[in-house]
């Protein structure tokens, strides 16, 4: 029987299951050992790092059956700062007992099955401490599942409700059980995370992961055993990580770690009593923020009393500030700021009071408001304006900063409406505007946080919008339509349609400046309700009635909500069909822009694009720049995850030349988010209005009137609507629109009128002038808070982690000013005689500008701080005292200054990052450490083993290599040493430039110590300190300097004032003095003759060593065969880097061939190729070489050198040969833009001399030494070398110290123009004014003919130690009219070098961006060539070739055309009839003005339309009319009677009416009906505007162009119509309406595009009365008389335009065939189609059909009256 119970019992307890749900019995207690840390700083050992550690004992014990009551015991707080983990903890007493004060109260929380309900707390307990608790609380949070060992689910726990996975192990044997449990806090349902400042940053919801700058995770440990309550947690360790990855680098992240571990120490037998203390609820276990949302973090303030400590901080900048310390403001200033959002209103209601009648107290109070940007600061500011307590300028800042800066809640939106509407407000126009705007940022900021945006805080813009639409006020609906804009709601769609004429008919009356603001109104809602916006703006874009403009608008805003396929395509298709070639052109382009992009969040529209662009037609691309273009400018960097693009959206109108609309707008992205940065756009209407003559009364004259009875027997017709011109400019700081202006012709009148006439008549101008008079002197500061970024989530010990950014600036001037004028200012005096008065002024002026910028990662509580902190400062500081006398009559201005006694930082910008700790107990002796400690070395695990003999060995070669064998392209000065040796972490470096005449010097101090050693990432590099400044130095001198003066005289007086500053003399004994001793002096003063002997003494003996090699080639010639010879020349060519031509050129080769080495770079690959490698030395001084690799110049020495080989051929001889048959032949089949070699027209105008063709085969010289030979000679033969023996000094320039021992030092500077001679010079000459110096500078730079350029520069002893020499050649490339410039540095300083090596590092990659392709070659060395040849008037090749690159392009856009004819061939080029340098300027002036031309039947309109047409006999045409407002002119045509080829014109201008015709051979000129013979020509209008008629050629011309005509000319074959740039869009008749929109080009008066050109062409025939005129034919709408069916119905059907018939009684004896368009009815209807009631564009076009249109007619029956 026992052993049956026995067995029972052990059957039993075998079988029991235990309860898997954790828990904590009722009965007991138990005792944890706790301890959290949590450490903040980059991976690597040995570095600083900053954190904290919190150990302390757990007691926790139950209450009831849920409810468990938790105590801290001995909490111990330490703070680390120090390098790790070498250095220890540090603990602080003071701070311990502060924060036990709050942990070890009684806490009680709800326990139920392993999840963490209610937390209690004593009432007024810091949050802070509640968060530590729940921290704790955190690691209890488990979730157990009976059934699953491993399983993922969504569990809450102190960062909100994440993606949780659990994997259990259980030992059945011991009981136990092993949960491990990770977080993913990337990817939560509900995270808890706080931003502030980033309502102006908008996330990529679509972008990946990877782009995320944090990244965390958490990973759980616990150990588990069975008990009777349930499973009983014995050990719970927890390891969370952010990851901090600011670049895409996989190794430069910092990281903040933190780990806590909860271990059972002991289990009592004891239950928790009751607490007496009543405990607050604090909710769950989610982490709730508290007090660093005021705290800021990276300063930590102890609150006393704030009134006080805000004084003091007060009294402490206005100190600094006077005694000109401005480096600690930023920070004071930041305090201030903090200071003030903890103030209370009584507070700083009393603060006020104190500060207001103190400037400068006030000036820094209210920017610390301003900027404090709580609901309190705010309601103050709000009733300090209401009250009129600040000043105008005070207000408008205050509204522009604060209302945008504030927080956005009830009271401050309710505050906001209330002040709008306030009389203080809606006075005052400017702060009217500014309210409104700032209250529709402050609902947008509202509403992006709240989960909804009620209808009332959007009624005030409301309301405002319809109030100015029932009042038709235009600024009203400007206003209305930015203020919705910038809240950017979808409630307000129905309110923005009503300003848009498709939606609403009675829009149809707002101007266009209207509908563009409605469109851009929709660019922020578009965020928000995407789908929407895109339906109604694609119905703007697709509808033709609206004007371009708008309708780019509305395409700007489509693509910003990033479409889908579909709709880009459909956007692309409904192109196809676009009439207006300024929408066409913009779309397009906005395309191509988008489909390079880069940009990760624009990935999906790049591809769009990129699909949609193959259904367009390339020809869109290369239109010029007088249609609209989209300029984009930036690029992305994967590696940094930033990236920046700028547009430009150039908007073209087709009524104006001018741009209709310019928006530039910078974007940034970093990450996964975007940011405006700032937008400004300017939009014009009616611009040539303003720039021209105004003030002729057209509508007087009687041409206004005769166009207006001739407008009626144009069917349809109508004068184009008045513009009134206007300017309006925006500017959008983030997105938001902060203020706005309108400049109309009224405004720009009463400026113009303020500025010509009396001071008297207008107060401000006054006011102003007696400011002046009366000096300037004061103090200005003014502080910014230019950005605060916060970004907190929480860790799990229960403190919050924060990545925040601040930013402040500190802008200061002190000036002292005074002013003296001679004459004196009268009450009377006008603004424009300023410039004729004698100025004095004295000037003391220190402006300065301070920046500091912290970056913080780390911990922010308001008991203790602990992180990392980047610390970037910028200070800039031009004091300036000076004297300066301005006299503009005797163009002369003298200024002085005080010389550099002392050491002066100009400019300073200095980095660092440290670990901080800081608690609120000590903040006087908080810890800063440098992350870089001076002694951090690279981990020894991570260095290779050198031995000493290894090393040594390495280091001799390298440095032998790097200074001997190294190519110049790959080689670095010591400068860069750094930059590219192992194991360097620092630099210093100190660069200076020393004016010893003028006793300064400014130096460059780099200095720079980062972790690189350790991982070479761009964050590494960050981590250190780096500086830079900008020093200004005395140096000491011989004497001391007293001042440094700077004189500048212009004029006649310019040689006066170099002999004076010599030779003393008075100015009477200089105007006696005659032009040749003048003349002498300044040659011997300036050193002429020692100048231009040094420059023979050099050209001679040049000339003797070029006669030297060629003697030695001509004996070398006789002693080799051709094979050798071949070499031989080969190789003399590559050394000396020069193109000569060999014997074995072939003939004809027009192009030539390249390295077969080389490799070619093709623009946009994605696959770079690699560089070459060194190639031992410069190629240009090894023979060795030469075989491989040859100099094959674009000069055009070398075409003439190979004159005598070419024979008769027009084609030019390669100059270079070949090293691979096989490519050559490649080469030939398809053959680069850089292989063809460049003709030049100046050698074939002035060919060289021949010489003897054994010499020509064997000489091999430079281009520089034959360019410069032939060069001298010219210049020889042409004009004197010294412009000063023919011409005075226009200019002189006078920089010198004045010393004590009165000895000259300084420079001097002389120009000289010949500027109206055949030949235009400039020349140059600069020199030390000291008497022991010929240092000296020269240059002279001319036009040398038509078709060449040449100048130079050189300096030196004598201008003779070195030389820049360019030139700029016209001729021919590849077939086509080019430009050659070429550029020589034979000798420059090594400083020069080092910057152009540099700056060509950067090159390959800008040229890629920019969609060149590159080829690496071998060009001559020390010269640079650039050839653009023009293949059409707006496109042109590109081939720059630099040494060892060659960079080219082809069909590159050119931003205006140029009048040249690219198909123009060598053997037909009129080389003197192209004359570029003084001919293409203006041609390209001409070409942007309209031309007109008929000749014969043939008819070229304005915009380049051409067509046959033949006119009908007797009947004038519209030729070319002004149909604007004003009605300035009209020029009509029709056959002469004389014979009809010939044609007769009538013209009338003003109460001009001038016929031209031909008879007996002759042309005959009558003016307002009298004859005027050819003899008394020319004759001269005496009316209001010029009007010149003459003689010219075989015809006579006509030039009005007040009127828009700039030349009429005639002969009777030919008539050539050219109107001013300013008339385009205005004009409408034949000659078109000068608009671009060639789609559009057969308008007709109404307005109709007619179908064929006939028809067009009769549309502008004027009828005449039929038995009055001579022209029998008039416009009627005609019908089909057959039967005809329509949609299966039979019908009649009336043509929708008027067809040319005869009139009544005559018959047609000459018909010509044009294309109709008909509107059918149904042919029992009864409606009366007669010309009365049918109106153009009212009838639909249902078909069309070609009829006769009449053009001869018969008129034997036609009845006239007696």
């Amino acid at each position: 029987m026992r052993r049956i119970i026995l067995a029972l019992v052990f059957t039993f307890v075998g079988s029991q299951k235990y309860d898997i749900e954790p828990g904590f019995s009722n009965s007991k207690t138990y005792l944890y050992s706790y301890e959290g840390l949590i450490l903040h700083g980059l991976q690597d050992r040995g570095l600083a790092r900053a954190g904290l550690r919190l150990t302390c004992k757990v007691e926790i014990s139950g209450l009831s059956h849920n409810y468990h009551m938790l105590k801290i015991l001995s909490p111990q707080l330490d703070e680390y700062n120090g390098i790790w983990p070498r250095d220890p903890f540090t603990r602080s007493s003071k701070l311990i007992q502060t924060i036990s004060s709050c942990l070890t109260q009684l806490f009680k929380f709800e326990y139920n099955r392993g999840q963490i309900g209610n937390i209690y707390a004593p009432k007024d307990t810091p949050v802070t401490c509640v968060n530590l608790m729940r921290g704790i609380l955190n690691m209890l949070q488990i979730t157990l599942k009976k059934s699953q060992n491993a399983y993922d689910l969504q569990e809450a726990g102190i960062g909100g409700v994440c993606h949780t996975r659990y994997i259990i192990q259980e030992d059945k044997k011991s009981n136990r059980i092993t949960v491990f449990k990770t977080k993913d806090l990337n990817n939560c349902q509900d995270k808890v995370l706080k931003n502030i400042g980033m309502a102006y940053i908008r996330p990529c919801a679509t972008c990946p992961l990877k782009e995320k700058i944090i990244k965390g995770t958490a990973a759980f440990t616990y150990k588990m055993k069975y008990t009777d309550a349930g499973t009983l947690i014995t050990q719970a360790v927890s390891q969370q990580v952010y990851q901090i990855s600011p670049f895409s680098e996989p190794a430069g992240v910092a990281v903040t770690e933190a780990r806590q571990e909860l271990t059972l120490n002991d289990i009592k037998n004891s239950q928790a009593s009751p607490s007496e203390i009543q405990l607050q609820n604090y909710g769950s276990l989610r982490y709730d923020f508290a007090r660093e949302l005021l705290q800021m973090p990276i300063h930590l303030i102890k609150m006393k009393n704030p009134k006080s400590q805000i004084i003091e901080i007060l009294q402490q900048l206005i100190q600094h500030n006077q005694q000109g310390y401005d480096r600690e403001a930023p920070a004071k200033f930041l305090e201030l700021i903090q200071l003030c959002r903890v103030a209370t209103p009584e507070n700083l209601e009393s603060l006020w009071k104190q500060c207001a009648d103190k400037p400068q107290y006030r000036r820094w109070l209210l920017s610390a408001i301003c900027a404090a940007g709580t609901t309190e600061t705010f309601m103050f500011l709000k009733q300090k304006i209401h009250n009129e307590d600040l000043s105008y300028l005070e207000s408008a800042l205050t509204i522009a900063l604060a209302f945008h800066l504030s927080k956005a809640d009830d009271h401050t939106l309710q505050a906001v409406a209330d002040l709008v509407t306030s009389f203080r407000i809606q006075r005052a126009p400017m702060l009217r505007k500014l309210a409104y705007l700032a209250y529709g940022s402050m609902i947008n900021r509202y509403c992006s946080v709240s989960s909804s945006c009620p209808n009332k805080i959007l009624q005030p813009l409301h309301d405002l919008a319809a109030e100015a639409i029932s009042k038709n006020h235009e600024d009203d609906m400007a206003l209305a339509l930015k203020a919705i804009g910038n809240a950017g709601e979808p409630a307000s769609i129905k309110r923005i349609l009503k300003f848009l004429p498709i939606f609403s008919p009675a829009a149809m009356a707002f101007p266009v400046r209207i509908y563009i603001d409605a469109v851009l109104a929709l660019r922020k809602i578009a965020r928000k309700d995407p789908a929407k916006v895109r339906e109604i703006l694609l119905q703007i874009f697709v509808d033709h009635s609206l004007a371009p403009t708008v309708r780019m608008m509305a395409c700007v805003v489509i693509f910003e909500t990033k479409p889908a396929l579909p709709l880009v395509t459909t956007m692309a298709n409904a192109l196809l069909t676009e009439s207006s070639l300024q929408v066409a052109s913009f779309t397009y382009s906005h395309m191509k822009v988008l489909a390079i992009s880069r940009i990760p969040q624009l990935y999906n529209v790049s591809a769009a694009c990129n699909i949609a662009l193959k259904l367009l037609s390339p020809r869109l691309d290369r239109l010029s720049y007088r249609y609209s273009k989209v300029i984009h400018v930036g690029g992305y960097y994967p590696e940094y995850r930033a990236g920046a693009i700028g547009r430009v959206y150039l908007m073209n109108s087709p009524s104006s030349m001018l741009p209709s609309a310019i928006i530039m707008k910078l974007r940034g992205y970093y990450a996964n988010t975007a940011t405006d940065f700032v937008e400004v756009a300017l939009q014009s209407q009616g611009l040539t209005e303003l720039v021209r003559k105004q003030n002729i009364p057209f509508a007087e004259y009687d041409t206004y009137k005769k166009l207006k009875v001739l407008g009626k027997m144009l069917l349809g017709w109508k004068e184009l609507p008045p513009e009134n011109p206007l300017i309006s400019a925006y500017v959008k700081v983030f997105g938001h629109e902060l203020a706005f202006a309108d400049v109309n012709k009224e405004l720009i009148q009463q400026t113009v009128k303020a500025l010509t006439e009396s001071s008297d008549r207008h107060m401000l101008v006054k006011n102003v002038i007696n400011q002046i008079q009366r000096g300037i002197a004061g103090q200005w500061t003014l502080a910014i808070l230019a950005g605060e970024v916060r970004h907190i989530v929480p860790t799990c010990v229960g403190l919050p982690l924060e990545l925040s950014l601040y930013s402040t600036g500190l802008i200061h001037a002190a000036a002292n000013v005074g002013v003296n004028m001679s004459p004196s200012l009268s009450g009377s005096f006008k603004p424009l005689q300023f410039f004729d008065a004698n100025v004095q002024l004295h000037a003391d002026i220190n402006p300065s500008i301070y920046t500091h910028t912290v970056a913080m990662m780390g911990i922010n509580t308001q008991y203790f701080q602990s992180g990392l902190e980047f610390h970037a400062k910028f200070h800039a500081n031009i004091p300036m005292k000076f004297y300066a006398k301005i006299n503009m009559k005797d163009k002369s201005l003298k200024f002085e200054t005080t010389p550099c006694h002392q050491e002066t930082e100009l400019v300073t910008a200095r980095t660092k990052v440290y670990a901080i700790s800081r608690n609120v107990e000590e903040i006087t002796s908080a810890k800063r450490s440098s992350v870089l400690p001076e002694e951090a070395v690279s981990d020894v695990s991570e260095q290779r083993f050198k031995s000493p003999e290894r090393t040594s060995i390495n280091g001799a070669m390298t440095q032998r290599t790097a200074s001997d064998g190294m190519s110049e392209k790959y080689s670095y000065g010591p400068e860069e040493e750094f930059h590219h040796r192992a194991g360097g972490r620092s630099y210093a470096r100190v660069f200076c430039s020393k004016l010893h005449s003028l006793g300064c010097q400014t130096c460059l101090n780099l200095q720079l110590r980062d972790a690189a050693f350790l991982k070479d990432t761009f964050l590494y590099r960050l981590v250190g300190e780096h500086e830079i400044k900008l020093v200004l130095k005395p140096v000491r001198t011989d004497a001391a300097i007293d001042k440094i003066q700077l004189e500048i005289q212009a004029g006649s007086r310019a040689a006066f004032r170099i002999i004076q500053l010599v030779t003393p003399v008075s100015e009477e004994d200089d105007d006696s003095t005659p032009d040749d001793v003048v003349q002498t002096k300044l040659k011997k003063i300036l050193g002429i003759e020692s100048i231009f002997k040094a420059a023979n003494r050099s050209a001679h003996q040049h000339l003797k060593k070029q006669a030297a090699k060629k003697d030695k080639a001509k004996i070398a010639e006789i002693s080799t065969d051709p094979a050798a010879k071949y070499q031989s020349s080969s190789s003399s060519s590559s050394s000396s880097s020069s193109s000569s031509s060999s014997s074995s050129s072939s003939v004809g080769d027009k192009y030539r061939n390249t390295d077969t080495k080389d490799k070619t770079w093709q623009a946009r690959q994605r696959e770079g190729s690699s560089s070459s490698s060194s190639r031992g030395g410069s190629s240009s001084s090894s023979s060795s070489d030469s075989s491989n690799s040859r100099s094959c110049s674009s000069s055009e020495e070398d075409h003439a050198a190979n004159k005598e080989l070419q024979g008769k051929s027009d084609k030019p001889v390669r100059s270079c040969s070949s090293s691979s048959d096989s490519e050559y032949s490649k080469q030939q089949a398809d053959p680069e833009i850089y292989q063809y070699r460049f003709t030049s027209a100046h050698r074939e105008q002035y060919p060289r001399k021949k010489v003897p063709s054994s010499s020509s085969s064997s000489s091999s010289s430079s281009s520089s030494s034959s360019e410069s030979s032939d060069e001298g000679s010219y210049r020889g033969s042409a004009q004197p070398k010294f412009l000063g023996d023919i011409k005075p000094p226009i200019l002189a320039v006078i920089l010198r110290a004045i010393r004590t021992d009165r000895k000259l030092a300084g420079f001097q500077l002389v120009l000289y123009t010949d500027l109206h001679s055949t030949t235009p010079r400039i020349q140059v000459f600069v020199s030390n004014i000291s008497e022991s110096s010929i240092w000296k500078l020269c240059a002279d730079a001319s036009i040398v003919n038509s078709y060449k350029a040449a100048g130079y520069l050189k300096w030196g002893q004598d201008c003779q130690d070195y030389r820049i020499a360019g030139k700029v050649v016209t001729g021919q490339f590849a077939d086509y009219p080019a430009t050659q410039i070429k550029l020589e540095w034979p000798k420059v300083p090594s400083r020069i070098k080092i910057a152009a090596r540099w700056f060509y590092t950067f090159l390959p990659g800008v040229a890629y961006m920019l969609g060149f392709s590159q080829r690496e070659q071998n060009n001559p060395s020390q010269q640079a060539t650039l050839v653009m040849a023009l293949t059409s008037p707006r496109t042109c090749d590109v081939a720059l070739k630099l040494p060892e690159l060659t960079i080219y392009g082809r069909d590159i856009s050119l931003p205006l055309p140029l009048p040249l004819d690219p198909s123009i061939s060598t053997s037909v080029l009129q080389y003197p009839a192209w004359n570029f340098f003084t001919k293409i300027p203006s041609s390209v002036i001409d070409s942007l003005k309209g031309h007109c031309s008929v000749s014969q039947n043939m008819i070229t309109t304005f915009d380049e339309v051409e067509f046959n047409y033949s006119m009908p006999a007797n009947c004038y045409h519209v030729l070319a009319q002004d149909c604007s407002p004003e009605l300035k002119f009209l020029v009509m045509m029709k056959k002469a009677e004389e014979s009809a080829d010939l044609k007769a014109i009538n013209i009338k201008l003003a109460s001009h009416e001038i016929d031209m015709y031909p008879s007996n051979g002759l042309i005959q000129l009558m003016i307002n009906g009298v004859q005027t013979p050819a003899e008394i020509l020319p004759y001269t209008s005496n009316s209001d505007a010029y009007i010149l008629i003459s003689s010219e050629k075989e015809g006579l011309s006509v030039k009005a162009p007040e009127y828009g005509i700039d030349k009429l000319y005639y002969d009777g074959h030919t008539l050539k119509i050219q109107v001013g740039f300013w008339m385009a869009g205005k004009t409408c008749g034949i000659c078109g309406k000068y608009d671009g929109e060639s789609k559009q080009k057969y308008q007709m008066p109404s307005g109709y595009v007619a179908k064929d050109a006939v028809s067009f062409a009769h549309s502008w025939i004027l009828s005449e009365e039929p038995c009055a005129g001579a022209c029998k034919l008039q416009r009627t709408l005609i019908k089909i008389e057959k039967p005809v069916g329509f949609e299966n119905v039979a019908s009649k059907c009336y043509s929708v335009e008027p067809v040319l018939r005869c009139v009544k009684g005559c018959s047609a004896t000459r018909t010509a065939p044009v294309f109709v368009g008909f509107h059918c009815v149904p042919a029992d209807s009864t409606a009366s189609f007669d010309e009365e009631q049918i109106r153009l564009n009212q009838k639909s076009e249902d078909l069309e059909n070609t009829v006769d249109a009449h053009t001869m007619c018969s008129c034997e029956q036609l009845q006239c009256a007696a």
